[in-house]
């Protein structure tokens, strides 16, 4: 049986973001053995409250270069203004309520991250989140944003709101990993807490491969592990979204090796030049997709 993962995140989180090296290795590594649920935060109604705590875009611009120490891509163009992230959030809990399956809802939300933080898009104007939407295989962008204030995507999106304001009292509060911005005390993004066999672990806030892979070897030492794949080829495959140059490095590593992003990025050039792999220039990197899989434009 898989364990469940219950991922608490928001698009517009840059921590939650850089954290998509780590994920990556889980999916490969576990594959179907984790069934995973993504839950929205809604880190801000308006971008009025980011403003509120003194957040300019030129000030937002600036702070994504800290991040980039952890290796995904990031554009330091400064946006007109600053948005909110509910509507981005809303976004993708109308492509659950539409039907879309946990990969494609995962695609959207991958989508709206990759708008966010490489591109100067206004994630909470409905026009630039369809164009953020617009290159995710197999979904109608127009519709999901015609669906965003529909009272059902409301009311569902409310209900993720709440589930991720429950982490008072827990390990990620003790940790310190927990927020108070709005009145309760929530996950950050992102945070995943692994369920299987009754026992209930948390992985609070941003966190290493190692802490995830621990509480997984502790939930169910049974559950298939799979090596890193043998060659990017194969690797891509399995992530028909695209992975950044710092994923691919970080699924192809062993066990407790630090990622070899140079080697990585020598065998995706390579297999660029052979015809297998597209690359796609975003913020100061690039995303790396399998030419069999990818759809024509």
């Amino acid at each position: 049986m898989a364990i469940a993962a219950t991922h608490f995140s928001d698009p517009g989180c840059p921590w939650a973001y850089s954290a998509s090296p780590a994920l990556a290795v889980l999916r490969s590594r576990y594959g179907a053995g984790i069934d995973w649920r993504l839950v929205t935060i809604g880190l801000t109604e308006s971008g009025d409250q980011y403003r509120a705590r003194g957040y300019t875009p030129a000030r937002s611009a600036r702070g994504y270069r800290r991040f980039r120490r952890y290796g995904m891509p990031f554009s330091t163009q400064p946006r007109s203004r600053i948005p909110g992230t509910s509507r981005a959030c809303r976004a993708i809990v109308a492509a659950r309520l539409a039907g879309a399956d946990a990969d494609l809802e995962y695609a959207v939300f991958r989508a709206l991250q990759l708008g966010w933080f490489t591109t100067d898009l206004v994630l909470d104007e409905d026009g630039d989140i369809e164009a953020a939407l617009a290159s995710v295989p197999g979904l109608d962008a127009r519709a999901i944003v015609a669906a965003i204030d529909d009272p059902d995507v409301v009311a569902a999106y409310e209900h993720d709101r709440a589930e991720a304001r429950t982490a008072a009292g827990g390990p990620t509060e003790f940790q310190g990993k927990a927020a108070n911005t709005d009145g309760a005390v929530r996950f950050t993004a992102p945070s995943v807490v692994f369920e299987a066999a009754g026992n209930r672990l948390e992985a609070g806030g941003f966190q290493p491969v190692e802490a995830y892979d621990v509480l997984i070897a502790n939930l169910d030492p049974s559950l298939p592990r799979r090596d890193p794949p043998a060659d990017v080829d194969e690797l891509l495959a399995a992530f028909p979204w695209g992975l950044a140059t710092q994923e691919v490095a970080a699924v192809l590593a062993r066990g407790n090796d630090a990622p070899d992003r140079a080697a990585a990025e020598d065998a995706l050039i390579e297999c660029v030049a052979a015809g297998n792999v597209v690359r796609m220039a975003v913020g100061d990197d690039a995303l790396w997709l399998s030419a069999a899989t990818r759809p024509a434009v």
